[in-house]
């Protein structure tokens, strides 16, 4: 390749067959680990070869991703069973445990290392084992053939989680296998669902059972028991936190018979309302026969009967201040605040007005008349006698200094029902 400013460091291979089959990213990642064993010792376990690298190295040689891309890259790369993986994510941990998911011995796999059992003897200088020599054939992804054309052998035996010896069985996915009796989730799969899903470990763990006795019973072989767990708890999660909203809904309500009566609390709030005492009794089996009737009387009975009671009482002062029926006036009866604020705006002194409220009240009672509107009856009232009061000191005011005239004294040239009847003060 003719040298180029553009190109100031040797470029990636990889191969664009296994790009197409198992994707782009993983294809490189892939073919990076793979030149790790030309470089690097690695160790015979159970069958396989293991190689431990260095988070940073990798981040080195590849400095396009993150780690979280070499994470999501490796997990997708053990998930397809191309790799093995007995390491903590690379996100939160700094290095990689990796195997290629080819046993030891077979072709793309190699010979173990010297100086790890099934090892040969070790290259001078090189502790536990050597390079690979150049002509070695290199690792191959499942399914890809080496040139003698044997396939990739499928692994023998499983680990349960990162913890525990061995490879993780989630991530040895060569071929569809049954699922074995002593099968158990990774750690990383129990912590995703606690931090993505919100479903403790103890939860996820108690389901385990059920699973392994569901699908041993049906004997169907799988490729990601790990997804299949993670689906199922989910499920069961959704399902349980369904059963508990359903059954807090369905809790029993509070029985409602003719002897319900308010809480303390309740009844306590509507008196320092000003709500009559008997009217809330009143109210109540009005109250009781409309939620009977519906046949399903609410959790919160106490908040619906203050709310019941206040618009009734409302409406029940409105119509008895506004009604338009005719009604006897009242012993002690008062006009409302209104009065005397059009009484100040005619500069009637209040004090006058007041004076003059028990002498209305006596005559009205002794006629025994009803009228739509006490109110106006007494502005009609104050209003003629202040103009009588003030045309009487008028008067007397011109008489002043004259002997013996004959000043009138009278405050009332007229009954009461006459000044009553009265209305010369609105023209």
């Amino acid at each position: 390749m003719p040298h180029s400013s553009l190109i100031p460091e040797p470029p990636l291979v990889f191969s664009p067959g296994l790009a197409a089959t198992i994707g782009l990213e993983e294809a490189i990642l892939l073919q990076q680990l793979a030149t790790l064993f030309t470089h690097r010792a690695a160790q015979l376990h159970r069958g396989y070869r293991w190689l431990r690298v260095e988070r940073d190295f990798l981040l080195q040689q590849l400095p396009f991703w993150g780690p979280a891309d070499l994470y999501r890259i490796c997990q997708s790369l053990a998930d397809k069973g191309v790799i093995l993986v007995e390491s903590p994510p690379l996100h939160s941990h700094p290095e990689l445990l990796f195997a290629m998911n080819e046993p030891a011995g077979v072709p793309g796999g190699g010979q173990p290392p010297a100086g790890v059992p099934g090892g040969g003897q070790p290259p001078a200088g090189v502790p536990g084992g050597g390079q690979r020599p150049a002509s070695a054939p290199k690792a191959h992804a499942p399914g890809i053939q080496a040139a003698t054309g044997i396939p990739a052998a499928t692994p023998g035996q499983a680990g349960r989680s990162a913890q525990h010896v061995g490879p993780d069985p989630s991530l040895t996915r060569r071929s569809a296998s049954q699922l074995p009796g002593s099968w158990g989730p990774s750690e990383d799969l129990l912590q995703l669902l606690g931090l993505n899903h919100n479903i403790p470990r103890q939860f996820a763990l108690d389901q385990l059972e059920d699973f392994i006795f569901y699908w041993r019973e049906r004997g169907e072989p799988s490729h990601a028991w790990e997804n299949k767990f993670r689906q199922h708890v989910i499920s069961c999660w959704r399902r349980e936190q369904q059963s508990r909203a359903e059954a807090f809904r369905a809790e029993q309500n509070p029985p409602l018979d003719n002897h319900w009566r308010p809480s303390r609390d309740a009844l306590d709030i509507m008196l320092r309302s000003g709500i009559d005492p008997e009217f809330i009794d009143e109210a109540t089996p009005e109250f009781i026969l409309y939620w009977r009737e519906r046949g399903d009387a609410p959790r919160e009975l106490n908040s619906k009967f203050i709310q019941h009671i206040r618009i009734q009482w409302a409406k029940y002062t409105s119509s008895m201040r506004h009604s338009t029926e005719p009604r006897r006036i009242a012993e002690d009866w008062q006009p409302d605040d209104d009065v005397f604020d059009i009484l100040r705006l005619s500069h009637i002194d209040e004090n006058f007005a007041r004076e003059l409220l028990p002498e209305f009240i006596i005559y009205w009672r002794d006629s025994n008349q009803a009228h739509t509107s006490w109110n106006s009856k007494f502005l009609q009232h104050v209003k003629f006698h202040w103009a009588k009061q003030h045309r009487i000191d008028q008067a007397g005011h011109n008489h002043d200094g004259q002997q013996g005239s004959p000043r009138t004294s009278r405050t009332r040239d007229s009954s009461l029902a006459d000044d009553l009847n009265d209305t010369s003060w609105a023209d």
